[in-house]
């Protein structure tokens, strides 16, 4: 019988990513869970890579997994870059471990060796689907001879090494979807190891909870068919039964399942784009975890206060990257524009870095309620530098203005700002000597006497050569006074050529 976890037993969770890939945000939000119980109960958290797959894991995906974990905040007691007493936490490393235990099976004979063909097992699997049953192995290998099998081996014939399902209820409680049973009599005899040297996930996994001593398995609800395997497998070999809670399901916005390979889902390409770690740890424990409070925002050291896997629901979670952009906007608001200035550095120019401190936190101040994420930095900002704008000129026109008004209202903003010193030269200052001569251009050019945009329109287009920017007083006083009046004269040059109409 499978021995339950003792409920006074030290709290040991984990997480066991396949460096197949980079670390996708659902391993992260896994991580992330696995990481807040731990710490909410005084336990330990553990992270251990399963790198089995000799063909497709990579050592720069397992940096790549602890870079953006170490990224987020996620922190671990044990793993394969800490020291500990129940290491070495890459499996790779732990062969010998799994081989002993598969020798032990053998020698109970609850395990065989099956020479099944790919081929054939398809087609017994296509024939049990015409026939309208569940697809299992039929044990056909089962009952081979020691001489068989010995000849088959030595003649190096494919093989695999399967366990031996009996027909039986499994029946297990899981802290967020309640009593759970299954019928393994639907299984089939599993596949747990290619040979004594390579073992599978089924196996692989059951023997390291195991000799972790791993007590609650946190991990995705894809994971729950493989719960019932890994009760037999526990089973079977007289190992305690971690107590397990699967997490909801991350859905996209049409509540399909998020795929590997669909979309920006691996947590570097939210790193990359400029999320920061703060407001992604915010939105990842948001798909599945309800505070029962109005609260939006936490930082990981109150939601270690308040977590718990009994406010995890049942349903799939949607992605809302629309809900991630507004939540990473509100970080970036918060933060001293010091720091926001610091982040935001490397999506700017290398021209850049040759500019005081205190025009680029300008900089950065000017925009800052329009980023959404740090790298929309990058197209808001570019203009201030370059050294020549390219825009279409008829963006210069605000609303039913002429071709020759414009050219008057950018002389008139050439006068008027050329007579300002370098002393006065600020915004507050720039917006007081323009708004004071708006009306008077307006009276003067037969518009409308309040609307400001018939002088300002035309000189914000001059200095950025975007249909959106900050206001025209901002960017002035960025720019200072003679690239101002030069982008200005830039433009009136523009204006000069035949093509404009």
């Amino acid at each position: 019988m499978v021995k339950k976890i003792i409920k006074n037993q030290k709290i040991r969770v984990r997480i066991a990513p396949s460096p197949t890939g980079p670390l996708h945000i659902g391993g992260a939000r896994t991580a992330l869970f696995n990481y807040l119980f731990a710490k909410k109960n005084k336990g330990v958290f553990v992270l251990r890579i399963e790198d089995t797959d000799k063909e497709r894991s990579d050592l720069k995906w397992v940096q790549n997994i602890i870079e953006e974990l170490k990224w987020l905040g996620i922190e671990w007691s044990e793993g394969p870059d800490i020291d500990g007493k129940f290491g070495p936490y890459k499996q790779s490393q732990r062969i010998e471990i799994y081989k002993k235990y598969l020798e032990k099976l053998f020698k109970e004979d609850k395990v065989y060796y099956c020479f099944c063909a790919k081929e054939e097992l398809e087609a017994r699997r296509e024939e049990q689907l015409s026939r309208g049953l569940a697809p299992k192995y039929d044990g056909k290998c089962k009952s081979l001879t020691k001489e068989i099998i010995e000849t088959n081996i030595k003649e190096k014939i494919p093989s695999v090494i399967r366990f031996k399902v009996h027909g039986t209820k499994i029946k297990f409680s899981d802290l967020i979807r309640g009593e759970i049973e299954f019928d393994t009599g639907l299984l089939g005899d599993i596949v747990i190891a290619k040979d004594l040297d390579t073992p599978l996930y089924h196996f692989a996994v059951v023997i390291d909870d195991y000799e972790m001593q791993i007590s609650h398995v946190i991990r995705g609800e894809e994971h729950l068919s493989n719960t019932p395997r890994q009760i037999l497998l526990q089973e079977a070999l007289g190992f305690n039964q971690p107590i397990y809670a699967h997490l909801p399901l991350m859905l996209n916005a049409d509540k399909s399942k998020m795929s590997k390979r669909v979309g920006d889902v691996a947590v570097s390409d939210y790193h990359k784009n400029g999320y920061l770690p703060e407001a992604l740890i915010n939105f990842m424990v948001l798909l599945g975890w309800n505070p029962g409070t109005e609260k939006e925002t936490f930082s990981l050291n109150e939601l270690v206060k308040e977590f718990s896997l009994e406010k995890v629901q049942k349903a799939g979670a949607i992605f809302n990257v629309q809900r991630l952009d507004f939540i990473n906007g509100i970080y970036i608001r918060e933060k001293p524009i010091g720091k926001l200035t610091e982040v935001c550095l490397p999506y700017l120019p290398k021209e850049a870095q040759n500019l005081p401190k205190k025009t680029l936190e300008k900089i950065i101040e000017a925009y800052k309620l329009r980023i959404k994420k740090l790298s929309d930095i990058t197209e808001l900002t570019n203009f201030f530098f370059l050294d020549k704008l390219e825009y279409d000129k008829n963006l210069l026109k605000w609303k039913e203005m002429k071709n020759e008004d414009v050219k008057e209202a950018l002389l008139l903003c050439d006068t008027l700002l050329s007579k300002i010193s370098e002393g006065k030269w600020n915004a507050k200052n720039l917006e007081k000597v323009l708004l004071t001569e708006a009306e008077k251009f307006n009276q003067k050019m037969g518009y409308e006497l309040k609307n400001r945009g018939y002088l300002l329109w035309p000189l914000r287009v001059a200095l950025s050569g975007k249909s959106a920017s900050a206001g025209p007083f901002e960017i002035a006083e960025i720019l200072g006074k003679e690239k101002t009046l030069s982008r200005i004269q830039q433009t009136l040059d523009k204006l000069s050529q035949k093509m404009y109409s």
